[in-house]
């Protein structure tokens, strides 16, 4: 496959996110729609591939894909209460498989003032995180190692979804640092990177160092959950 070249987002992709926004709607969307495929579509389809090819070379399992990668801009309004047709930000996600389908990743996102790059187990059905807590418990010393080395590079885990109590599953777990981890609901890292670095080439070397750095979290999550998508599989 020939190689490609992610030279940052268009120009425009900021300001066509804002005023999609602001507009919201099929005629505005329509009228804008070849602004929205040079500089917003086109460029996250180049950085899902070349981000994908740049962590191959480094050694890291994130593939990336055009046409799996990439989130769709368009909302599913069937059964929501908000009928704006669009979103207002882009996505893309690189994983073992180049789709969305497998566990975990590394998640972009960009938006106007909220670009960040992501990765771990996000809201993960209940036995994929009834597995992950058992290796929490199983492998303690490991995962708090891999908590603490995150935590020296500015990372951690987001505490807006935790549960007051322990897991009824965990409740006899006495180890208050286990404790705190076996209440969160998901395990999620976030790096926010700016505006400027989106419309840079430079993005796809930020991306291979994030993986690098969410390797050994995501190691641990494959080895909790792999099992049951075999069971699945």
């Amino acid at each position: 496959m020939e190689n490609v070249i992610f030279n940052g987002f268009g120009r425009q992709t900021f300001p066509f996110l804002k005023a999609l926004k602001f507009h919201a709607n099929r005629e505005w969307f329509q009228e804008n729609k070849a602004l929205y495929e040079s500089d917003v579509k086109n460029p996250l389809g180049d950085l899902a591939e070349a981000a994908g090819a740049a962590c191959e070379k480094a050694g890291l399992p994130f593939k990336g894909n055009r046409k799996t990668s990439p989130f769709r801009i368009y909302r599913d309004v069937r059964f929501s209460k908000d009928k704006n047709p669009y979103k207002t930000n882009v996505s893309a996600v690189i994983s073992r498989d180049g789709t969305k389908k497998d566990a975990g990743g590394i998640y972009m996102h960009f938006e106007p003032d909220n670009c960040f790059l992501a990765s771990g187990l996000w809201f993960p059905p209940s036995p994929s995180l009834k597995a992950l807590r058992e290796q929490i418990v199983a492998r303690s010393d490991d995962f708090l190692k891999i908590e603490a080395d995150l935590g020296k590079k500015g990372l951690s885990f987001g505490t807006e979804h935790t549960l007051t109590r322990l897991p009824n599953a965990f409740k006899l777990e006495e180890d208050s640092e286990v404790q705190r981890l076996l209440k969160l609901k998901m395990f999620i890292i976030q790096k926010p990177i700016s505006e400027e670095l989106a419309l840079s080439a430079d993005l796809v070397n930020a991306v291979v160092e994030f993986g690098k750095t969410a390797l050994p979290l995501m190691n641990f999550v494959w080895r909790a959950v792999d099992p049951l998508r075999k069971e699945d599989g």
